[in-house]
């Protein structure tokens, strides 16, 4: 089963090196390529008092089941039930699926959204929803949520403001990416697999013949390009390669991506198995540990990409190895989410950094209550699961709910407007903040309609 690749044919973007740096944007077509936007700082007069500084956002692409994961419904019939049994959680009454037992134990520190919404069942148009906060419209590419964040929080330090690990899928980069935004606040992709024995983030080394001195002085030949005929105060500049030049000149910004920097038992911490060879461990557990790297060193944003949740298969390869899959039985979706999820958050909470990071779990959409034909489910974007922890957030909690079929939304409708503002509110950014498209139209970052969940408010 090949897990980077959805049911609509989407894999991943590859990008060719061209001089050793044109993934990072150092071609000189790219140069001139105008910046898409103009924007201020956050408005003053937001009246939360912010606790979260950064945020994890761990997507699991390609709509992972609610059933099978966050809302069970064990009362129902088999065919809605599915392959899995629930189990009760630190928080009377509340279950969830037999494959998240660690979590069940730590429910207290969450808050489950049961009740999300949307009208989207296809892949790209359900991902600009979650991702931006908007419904997606031809006239207008809304810049997503991680790039505003980097946009309104730019940190001090030479590491990127936005960061996917290992890479964030899309059918079209602009969906989900920076939007009308500038490019400094695209997305920073690693290239590489952290869970991997050959991980290596793309372009943080020298290529062949390209040393220091040597880039040094291709970045002062685009300085000058820029000064001459004032093209900087025209938005026009390259700010791609300043990235690339600090990255790859800074020793602190290469080790901030380095696992083996963590002891053993930390790794071992966020792997399933801790027999396990740790240059090919439970991916997204390797994951979420490179993201604690990167808000411990001030990342305002880092997205941790868990593909393989677009089964309308055997639902079981959620909780087990599928037979046509290569890589080890730790790969398997459910438990490694629970195993990664709850390492996070305990290895946050044990660094003082919980109350200061926003960790979200978050997907397309859900699946359909009923099996389908081939024992998995569908596309089902009616009512479907977002988890919450840390950076504000109150756990302990269930907001929402399904109906007993799991089908649709019984109480406290929730839709990812609703999400994007709670999120910037948890972060101290105002959603009614307004940043400028080229032609100076006023855009808020999120929906006019939208409503912060005060529930989830600490």
């Amino acid at each position: 089963m090949n897990t980077s690749k959805r049911c609509d044919g989407l894999t991943r973007r590859n990008f060719v090196r061209v001089g050793g740096l044109t993934a990072l944007g150092l071609g000189m077509p790219n140069f001139f390529q105008m910046q898409r936007a103009m924007a201020g700082t956050p408005t003053s007069d937001s009246k939360t008092t912010a606790k979260a500084k950064s945020c994890i956002l761990i997507w699991l692409d390609g709509g992972a089941s609610h059933l099978d994961t966050f809302d069970p419904k064990p009362q129902a019939p088999a065919e809605v039930r599915g392959p899995f049994d629930s189990i009760g959680t630190n928080l009377n009454g509340i279950r969830i699926s037999e494959h998240l037992p660690q979590t069940a134990k730590m429910l207290d520190k969450l808050a489950l959204v049961r009740s999300v919404t949307s009208p989207f069942g296809v892949h790209n148009f359900a991902l600009q929803y979650l991702m931006t906060g908007y419904q997606p419209t031809p006239a207008l590419e809304y810049p997503g949520i991680a790039s505003v964040v980097a946009h309104l929080k730019t940190q001090t330090g030479v590491l990127p403001s936005n960061i996917a690990i290992p890479n964030l899928i899309s059918r079209d980069a602009a969906t989900i990416g920076n939007g009308f935004l500038p490019n400094s606040t695209k997305h920073f992709s690693l290239g590489s697999d952290p869970g991997t024995a050959s991980y290596k983030v793309r372009d943080l080394d020298f290529y062949r013949d390209l040393d220091i001195s040597r880039l040094d002085r291709r970045r002062k030949i685009v300085n000058a390009m820029n000064e001459f005929g004032n093209l900087k105060a025209k938005g026009i500049s390259d700010p791609d390669l300043e990235r690339a030049y600090n990255l790859i000149a800074s020793q602190k910004a290469k080790a901030a991506f380095s696992l083996d920097e963590e002891p053993t038992e930390i790794r071992q911490r966020y792997s399933i198995d801790p027999r396990a060879n740790l240059g090919d461990s439970n991916n997204i557990g390797q994951h979420c540990l490179l993201a604690r790297r990167l808000v411990e060193r001030g990342v305002p944003f880092v997205t941790v990409n868990n593909t393989g949740w677009d089964n309308h298969l055997d639902l079981k390869t959620y909780a087990n190895r599928h037979p046509g899959d290569p890589r080890s039985a730790s790969h398997a979706l459910i438990p490694g989410l629970d195993k990664a999820l709850t390492a996070l958050i305990g290895d946050l909470s044990d660094r003082g950094m919980l109350d200061e990071t926003l960790v979200l779990v978050m997907t397309d959409f859900g699946r359909t209550p009923k099996i389908n034909s081939t024992g998995g489910r569908d596309h089902w974007p009616n009512c479907f699961s977002v988890a919450m922890a840390g950076g504000g957030v109150k756990g302990g909690q269930v907001v929402g709910a399904s109906d007993p079929l799991g089908e649709f939304v019984k109480d406290r409708p929730i839709t990812p407007g609703d999400l994007s503002s709670t999120i910037y509110t948890l972060l101290g950014i105002d959603p009614g903040h307004q940043l400028h498209t080229p032609d100076g139209r006023p855009i808020r970052i999120a929906p006019q309609e939208s409503k912060v969940i005060k529930e989830l408010l600490a």
